[in-house]
């Protein structure tokens, strides 16, 4: 009987191992729920709604936007979005081709976004915010997703890096 019971036991520890869900993994419906809010900034974007977008975020967020300018709330960030809204982005459209999600935590996730832009209008000196890609963390409060630190940046195609000697190989090769 020891013998048997210590056989199931085993069987029982490997197929919980095996089957047990991988940490940070949550079902499909928690990940569609962060990447819906990812997609709602293009639904608020494309009204030019600085309330609703902003609302996407948690008050005390964190937002680095496509030219490197640091927001630190979400009243910062509404108040600078409704000039920019009035303005430079006035005839401007958002669009997301792919978001993809990965767990930290069971109320933490981290979003990358790849988005499109056109219409916008910037000053001359602000480069043109016609592509890139978003990193967001998002945090569950009282069951709703809400965008807690956030950084865009401008994406430009990937070419490779040229061949040549490696970083500090000419400090290397000469002489002492």
């Amino acid at each position: 009987m020891k013998g048997s019971l210590r056989v199931a036991v085993g069987a029982f520890a490997l197929a919980a191992t095996l089957f047990a869900p991988r940490a940070g993994a949550r079902p499909a419906t928690a990940a569609a729920a962060v990447r819906a809010v990812v997609l709602q900034q293009a639904d608020a974007w494309n009204r030019h709604d600085a309330t609703a977008y902003s609302a996407l975020f948690t008050p005390d967020c964190d937002a680095v936007n496509v030219v490197g300018w640091w927001w630190k709330s979400r009243a910062e960030m509404q108040a600078k979005l409704t000039r920019a809204f009035a303005s430079v982005f006035r005839d401007s459209t958002l669009s997301f081709t792919d978001v993809q999600v990965k767990f930290l935590a069971r109320h933490i996730a981290v979003a990358h976004a790849r988005w499109s832009m056109q219409g916008e209008k910037m000053q001359p000196g602000i480069p043109s915010p016609d592509r890139g890609i978003q990193t967001l963390l998002l945090v569950q409060r009282g069951g709703r997703w809400q965008i807690a630190v956030f950084q865009n940046t401008l994406s430009k195609p990937e070419r490779p890096f040229p061949a040549g000697p490696r970083a500090g190989a000419a400090a290397e090769s000469r002489p002492r």
